[in-house]
């Protein structure tokens, strides 16, 4: 499975899986077929981005996404926290993503993560969040997670997380860019500090 996901950049990721499933695409490029399904947990614009969402929707992708989101993106199919729904080969549960900017902002409120069950792994995609609680029922195989401490997860937290779920693999995102990313030092950090139970892959961006 960790060679179906791609790294896109920033918080964007797709799995090349059967359905094929794009998550929070920003600035992405036209792929060759659309995906199956579009992941979009909150309304801030490098997660939810009406152009790129037109760039890569093709008559039969189905988009899910948090109230917000739903607002924004038409037919956007609205899941609240814990909420699930089984499309093709793949469950999608959404899970509450609480961050700082939500706290201090109520329309950023109501963000979510997706735990994508496929292949017979799940993978939690944690997004725009901090430590919450209910995190802790979770057991996924995979965890994508943020660790540039913009109002989410840093690189503490990151390691915190991991610690708490016990995923067998983590994948980091929001580093090595520009702006307020971690850098690649801080990924390698993060790496080196994972522990033995998780192996952390740094994956180059790729669309």
């Amino acid at each position: 499975m960790l060679d179906k996901i791609k790294w896109q950049g920033g918080g964007s990721f797709r799995i090349d899986g059967e359905p094929t499933i794009q998550i929070a695409p920003w600035r992405v490029v036209r792929q060759a077929s659309p995906p199956d399904i579009i992941l979009i947990g909150h309304d801030h614009f490098d997660h939810c981005s009406p152009a790129d969402v037109a760039k890569l929707r093709g008559a039969q992708t189905t988009i899910i996404g948090s109230q917000r989101v739903a607002e924004i993106i038409e037919g956007t199919i609205m899941l609240r926290e814990w909420q699930s729904i089984r499309l093709q080969n793949a469950t999608i549960r959404a899970v509450p993503a609480i961050s700082r900017r939500a706290e201090q902002n109520a329309s950023a409120a109501g963000g979510l993560g997706f735990v994508v069950s496929i292949g017979y792994y799940d993978i939690y995609y944690v997004g725009d969040a901090r430590l919450v609680a209910g995190m802790e029922v979770l057991r996924p195989d995979i965890v994508l997670l943020p660790i540039d401490g913009s109002g989410q997860l840093s690189i503490e937290a990151a390691l915190e997380l991991i610690a708490l779920l016990q995923p067998r693999w983590a994948i980091p995102y929001n580093w090595g860019g520009t702006g307020p990313q971690a850098t690649e030092l801080d990924a390698r950090s993060f790496q080196s500090r994972a522990g033995e139970a998780t192996e952390v892959r740094l994956l180059q961006p790729t669309n």
